[in-house]
């Protein structure tokens, strides 16, 4: 079962596809065959999981390696790419390195399977602008946390230093509008004037390894 810890060591890649609600089942089965077949023997592949986000409009894998190495020579391999071939028929909207940068609570593992509930928060950052704003969001992380139903967030910075993203893993979702009470007005502002926010709420649809 892929987990998520600061201190795990594996660098995270986080790929994005935007796609139409009637094609998404389509796209989720082209991922996780060219999972099966291809991706998870290659060397350094440690796990990866499928979301899809819950208005239908995203698809995304959360996916784990060893090393930047492994996963660049996974990218060089045109033979093992050309059997994801499938995948080019879908818009590929984002697709980064990460490094996980903070875990809240710390002692926390978050396990990731089928059937959980995440929102992924993403933020667009200049470089020079990135350190700042992974200080703030270990600043103001613990104001989310407040809500009964959230259980964790861990942010990830991207390597190339222009995003970071917040995998937070939720109880339910029942609750989520009461983010929009006063209390919790600093988590729509700290990032102000420092980065362009967007967010979806995901479901965990296939993992690999699987639980």
């Amino acid at each position: 079962m892929p987990t998520i810890a600061k201190n795990n060591d594996l660098l995270t890649v986080v790929i994005i596809f935007a796609v139409e609600p009637e094609r998404k089942q389509e796209l989720i089965n082209a991922i996780a065959e060219f999972l099966e077949t291809a991706v998870k023997h290659q060397p350094g592949f440690v796990s990866s999981s499928i979301h899809k986000s819950l208005d239908g409009v995203r698809v995304m894998n959360y996916a784990q390696w060893q090393s930047q190495e492994d996963y660049q020579a996974f990218i060089n391999n045109s033979e093992v790419q050309s059997q994801g071939a499938k995948l080019s028929n879908f818009h590929l909207l984002d697709a980064h390195v990460y490094e996980v940068a903070i875990s809240v609570p710390e002692d926390a593992t978050l396990k990731i399977a089928r059937g959980g509930l995440i929102h992924l928060a993403e933020f667009k950052v200049k470089p020079e602008n990135q350190q700042r704003l992974v200080e703030l969001e270990r600043e103001y992380v613990g104001i989310g946390l407040q809500h009964p139903d959230l259980m964790s967030a861990n942010f990830h910075r991207s390597l190339d230093g222009t995003r970071t993203v917040n995998y937070g893993q939720w109880r339910s979702l029942d609750n989520f509008e009461e983010l929009l009470k006063p209390k919790y007005k600093p988590l729509s502002e700290y990032w102000q004037g420092l980065a362009e926010n967007e967010f979806h709420l995901y479901e965990v649809v296939f993992t690999e390894p699987a639980e």
